[in-house]
């Protein structure tokens, strides 16, 4: 089974956050410190995935952005 590289994402912003709400909790130092070494781990996996991923498009750089396209005359 592929895991979708958004999955990463999602998993690795979750946990970045959680270790921020933590930090302003004051909880201990050491939850916080290895869940963020987890978090760089987590990062890393994710570039990763990212670079690596099977992904293809057909769009150029004559179609922009998609949600606000160029008229051209």
């Amino acid at each position: 089974m592929k895991i979708p590289v958004l999955f990463w994402g999602a998993i690795t912003t979750m946990l970045l956050v959680t270790v921020t709400i933590m930090v302003s909790m004051n909880m201990p130092f050491n939850w916080v410190f290895y869940l963020t070494c987890i978090g760089q781990v987590l990062v890393g996996v994710m570039v990763y995935k990212v670079l690596t991923d099977n992904y293809t498009t057909d769009k150029t750089f004559k179609h922009f952005y998609e949600d606000r396209p160029i008229n051209y005359r």
